[in-house]
């Protein structure tokens, strides 16, 4: 059974004060002093206070708060772009509503139905592929929305990212380039941005000459499919002498599965990942990647977000934040 929680009046008669003077704190704790600050957090920590929103959200319309749809919790790349978005969101007063699709485009509508009933401020979007339902649903709300993660599809309203095709045709250009002739796309998830890279690794392949070969899968990437995934590419492709990768994860998998197959990196397989993960950097040899800036992405996502919620006006074209190529000493 659920206890009862602490009220506002329970706070005010610990601290010997009006409902007012605690709810005056809780907006903006400099409204009182700072005697009354320290005995007011001392109140609320002994209760176990916990502040109801929701009439607070009923009478302004509004939340101070922004709610970020994410396509995986176990990808590194998504912790790192959130905690770009809570070092602008923390700073400036904003809760951040995180909620998890799995890259369902059906569940991203679930979920943004349930964090726009919120009255959320704001929208944080990864993907560019969205249900009709999810699309009225933005229409309705009438809030600013900003899609991360790629600098080149149609955006609804604003966006941040890179160029994930011209990262992957760079990288497969840096494998050739080294004398590689049979390199292997490796991709997982098949979402939008694993198809992007798919298409730079083609059309560097055919710029090359070469014929563009990819082994894929539907399900998650872990280190274990990269593994598998290397094994599939030498049954189909047994010439192949080198691998690009959609991610770090499978790159490093593969690199192990050289490892257990004594095959040596670079000499007999080269191998080449995406995203530059700390990995990245420790394994032997250090693992060639495409570095991006993701901590940074998701901090202009929220720096962008909060300056239009604020009625500011801001550009509408894109921002591309750019990659660099490592070439680590695996390729």
């Amino acid at each position: 059974m659920k206890k009862k929680r602490p009220v506002l009046q329970d706070v005010a008669d610990r601290v010997g004060v009006t409902k007012m003077t605690v709810s005056r704190y809780l907006r903006n704790p400099a409204q009182v002093s700072a005697a009354l600050q320290t005995r007011i957090a001392a109140a609320l920590d002994e209760l176990g206070y916990i502040p109801n929103r929701a009439p607070d959200i009923l009478s302004n319309s509004t939340s101070r708060a922004i709610g970020v749809l994410l396509p995986s919790f176990t990808n590194q790349v998504f912790a790192a772009v959130l905690r770009g978005i809570e070092s602008i969101t923390d700073a400036a007063g904003y809760q951040t509503m995180v909620a998890h699709f799995g890259y369902s485009p059906e569940k991203e509508e679930l979920q943004m139905r349930s964090l726009l009933g919120w009255n959320i401020d704001g929208l944080i979007l990864t993907e560019r592929t969205h249900t009709p339902g999810s699309l009225r649903m933005i229409e309705t709300a009438g809030i600013p929305v900003l899609e991360m993660m790629d600098s080149v599809s149609p955006c609804l309203d604003m966006a941040v990212g890179f160029n994930n095709y011209e990262a992957a045709r760079q990288m497969t250009q840096a494998i050739l380039q080294k004398g590689y002739r049979y390199p292997v796309y490796l991709g997982a998830r098949m979402d939008e941005r694993t198809l992007q890279k798919q298409q730079g690794y083609e059309n560097a392949m055919r710029e090359a000459g070469r014929e563009p070969r990819s082994v894929m899968m539907p399900e998650a990437s872990t280190f274990s499919a990269g593994g598998a995934l290397l094994r599939e590419a030498q049954r189909r492709y047994p010439e192949t002498d080198s691998l690009f990768c959609t991610n770090d994860d499978l790159a490093v998998g593969a690199m192990f599965e050289c490892q257990r197959q004594g095959l040596r990196v670079p000499q007999q397989m080269a191998i080449a990942g995406f995203h530059g993960h700390d990995i990245s950097r420790v394994v032997n040899p250090p693992l060639a990647t495409v570095i991006t800036p993701r901590e940074e992405m998701g901090s202009i996502a929220a720096r962008m977000l909060l300056a239009r919620i604020q009625g500011e006006t801001v550009a509408q074209q894109p921002v591309d934040i750019g990659f660099t190529l490592s070439e680590g000493g695996s390729i």
